[in-house]
């Protein structure tokens, strides 16, 4: 089960968010999402747990729960919504 986390310390590692889940079960994969030109945390990652039991026992004991001086925010991640990005930037539209 693929587990989002947002309202994170920018200063959270995939490390210090690792170790918050592993208390609950067992960790596949841990991703904090970063800025592509600066490579500052966004605030945000998302945590794998092959268990549901071991990842809904997760999300409900770390939701709304504080790591690092954040009020984490827990759920069950959901996909993209047809991975449109940006938009027309600038405001206009170039027709080439």
């Amino acid at each position: 089960m693929k587990i989002y986390v947002g309202n994170m310390s920018f200063d959270t590692s995939e490390d210090d968010l690792r170790k918050a889940f592993e208390a609950h079960g067992q960790v596949d994969s841990v991703t904090v999402i970063s800025d592509q030109y600066s490579g500052r945390s966004k605030g945000f990652g998302f945590v794998e747990m092959s268990n549901e039991t071991e990842a809904k026992a997760a999300m409900e004991s770390l939701n709304d729960s504080d790591l690092q001086g954040r009020t984490l925010k827990v759920d069950e991640a959901r996909p993209r919504n047809g991975g449109q990005r940006g938009g027309n930037r600038g405001g206009f539209k170039r027709n080439f």
